[in-house]
């Protein structure tokens, strides 16, 4: 039988648009979401970029006025946003909440080691050729992450008679740790450059969540009764936690 009708198709949402305002022109991501009942924009530090959240049957037309309305206010937000630091020999980057700076020496043997500068402060010792200081110091920081993060959740582990079936690095925004429904947990290696205690809390919560797949109060009672800093790690995290992000390349949603 011959088919008269046929669908036709019909092109999907572009993944983003782009607004221009005093020169400089910016992307920004599209997010349909069920549920919701108007337009809003949002500038994210952590990952330097722009989001508009429309409702599932908004239109594009009314999404790109809506985005260019607030052009201005996008550029300021975006000019306000800290400056990358990329992992380039005499950066100043955090190490268990310790300004480092990464000191190239390209004729001395090994690849990463902490040492001190020539005034006496605290350095990232990189070896080599300059073109592998920012892998290597990002390998360095992963690598010391993952040493610290596992002896805190070991420890952890013990004391509840726990077991963790693995731990994975990450690069996350959005959070700093989870837990899986397979006792898998995985945290964003930038904790490293939080002070120690950050980092260790944060070990803390996710074994807490181990016997307690929620936040409730009896997950933040067993928190509590793990770690003693809770409250202040949340508390810095709350206050500097965005600004972890600002280190190491990252491309720029501008254009």
């Amino acid at each position: 039988m011959l088919r008269l009708f046929r669908r036709i198709a019909t092109p999907r949402d572009p993944m983003q648009l782009q607004v221009s305002h005093a020169g400089d022109s910016y992307k920004i991501a599209l997010k349909r979401v069920a549920g919701a009942t108007r337009f809003t924009i949002r500038v994210r530090s952590a990952t330097r970029d722009v989001v508009l959240t429309m409702p599932v049957r908004g239109s594009l037309t009314a999404a790109r006025d809506f985005a260019e309305r607030h052009a201005a206010w996008i550029g300021a937000r975006m000019r306000r946003l800290p400056q990358p630091i990329p992992f380039d020999p005499d950066a100043t980057i955090p190490f268990e909440g310790v300004p480092h700076r990464v000191l190239h020496q390209p004729l001395a043997r090994g690849t990463v080691w902490l040492g001190m500068t020539a005034d006496s402060k605290p350095a990232i010792c990189v070896a080599g050729d300059a073109r592998h200081v920012q892998r290597r110091v990002s390998d360095f920081l992963k690598r010391e992450a993952r040493k610290r993060l596992e002896d805190s959740v070991r420890r952890y582990c013990a004391k509840i008679n726990v077991k963790a079936r693995d731990v994975t690095m990450r690069d996350t925004t959005s959070r700093w740790g989870s837990c899986s429904a397979t006792s898998g947990l995985n945290f964003s290696w930038r904790l490293i450059m939080a002070p120690p205690h950050v980092l260790d809390y944060l070990a803390a919560h996710e074994v807490a969540h181990l016997i307690h797949m929620n936040h409730s109060d009896e997950f933040w009672t067993l928190t509590h009764k793990l770690s003693k800093d809770t409250d202040s790690a949340e508390a810095w995290l709350k206050a500097h936690g965005a600004s972890l992000h600002r280190y190491g390349a990252r491309s720029s949603n501008k254009d």
